[in-house]
């Protein structure tokens, strides 16, 4: 079993256990006329970089990071984490995010996790720095999505 407390942390309120990987069934999806089986395009934005010959440079960065030949055709996830040690409510991420790659290979697909800056309210409650908490908000959505 998965312990996602740090040793040594006696903080009640975190919670320890295993992250459980559902599994998604295409079911639902190949019911409706506009996503039926034989259009479903799982890597499209991914074969513009590893399936052209023209892209080679491209593709060797992507050897680099351990992908093997036949990864090339599969979908690639981003898994973002907000994951630092300053904040009892986000140090436990990193862990999560291992868990979310596992789950991401295990159907079949290419994880790459990455990092955001995190912040606590927490932390800033009680100062003037508690007036950038929705700012701060939206600069980490921002940085996730671009």
């Amino acid at each position: 079993m998965s312990n996602f407390v740090r040793k040594g942390s006696n903080t009640a309120s975190q919670l320890v256990g295993q992250v459980q990987i559902h599994n998604i069934t295409r079911a639902a999806i190949s019911q409706h006329k506009r996503y039926s089986s034989s259009n479903v395009e799982i890597n499209k934005y991914s074969k513009h970089i590893t399936q052209p010959k023209s892209q080679g440079a491209s593709q060797a960065m992507l050897y680099g990071t351990g992908l093997k030949p036949e990864d090339m055709s599969k979908a690639q996830v981003g898994i973002s984490s907000v994951w630092y040690e300053g904040n009892p409510c986000n140090m436990h991420l990193l862990d999560l995010s291992a868990k979310v790659k596992e789950g991401v290979i295990k159907a079949g697909m290419v994880g790459y996790r990455f990092n955001t800056v995190g912040v606590s309210d927490g932390i800033s409650m009680g100062t003037k720095g508690m007036s950038f908490s929705l700012q701060s908000r939206d600069l980490i959505a921002d940085s996730i999505e671009t």
